[in-house]
């Protein structure tokens, strides 16, 4: 073997001894910086519900009472201590009811009502719709009136007296948009006569207290018209 393959083999041993040594230190040093291992999170929290549901457990059974032989109840509840709070406002507009329109005086309109027909003295239908003449309160079709001891079913004499005056035409009343056909008060005219003034300056209505026609009743009372008078 020549001198060669000697100085070959010698820097080959000398690397293995370096190698090991090298690998000795890294092992030193690697458990000497290795953390210790945390504990499972699966295994904590189970423990931890356990140790919550052995305390909520406790309690429970503190507080319990036994009312009979086979029935826990819990513990009454002293109604000072509890607290309405304002319900949660919603979440959006898409779950509230919409509100229906109300008509606004503006949206009235002059309307002609066709054939009327008188359902007591101040109350008429036509069209569909259902209107009391505001401002006079109408006489009851059953009213009996009564004058000088004599009675008298005025009643029923002034809505004839009305449905007579009207003759079937058309009055023009100061009503709502047609969304719904519903009774409703409102002012009317035939022609150019106020229908509430006709009505109430021959007494066969009355004025409501406090509105536009108090005058007209009271000459009709001194007059003795309508139901204010004699038979008829």
């Amino acid at each position: 073997m020549g001198w060669h393959a000697r100085l070959v083999i010698a820097i080959g041993g000398l690397e293995l001894v370096l190698g090991i040594v090298l690998i000795m230190q890294a092992g030193a040093l690697l458990s000497l910086d290795r953390p210790v291992p945390a504990p499972s999170l699966q295994i904590a929290g189970k423990q931890a519900n356990q140790a919550a549901a052995a305390i909520i457990e406790g309690q429970s059974r503190e507080r319990a009472r036994r009312i009979a032989e086979s029935l826990i109840a819990p513990p009454p509840v002293d109604a000072s201590e509890i607290e309405r709070v304002e319900a949660r406002p919603p979440l959006g507009e898409l779950g509230l009811a919409v509100r229906p329109k109300t008509p606004m005086p503006q949206d009235w309109r002059e309307t002609l009502l066709y054939r009327p027909i008188a359902t007591s003295s101040a109350t008429f239908e036509s069209m569909g719709w259902k209107v009391a003449i505001s401002g006079a309160q109408h006489i009851g079709a059953d009213q009996i009136c009564s004058f000088r001891g004599e009675a008298w079913p005025c009643g029923e004499r002034a809505r004839a007296a009305f449905n007579a005056w009207l003759r079937g035409r058309a009055l023009n009343c100061f009503l709502p948009p047609d969304v719904e056909r519903f009774a409703i008060a409102a002012p009317c005219r035939l022609g150019k006569q106020d229908v509430g003034a006709w009505l109430v300056a021959n007494g066969w209505a009355m004025a409501l207290p406090g509105g536009i026609y108090g005058k007209a009743e009271a000459i009709a009372r001194n007059a003795g018209m309508g139901i204010f008078g004699p038979p008829q």
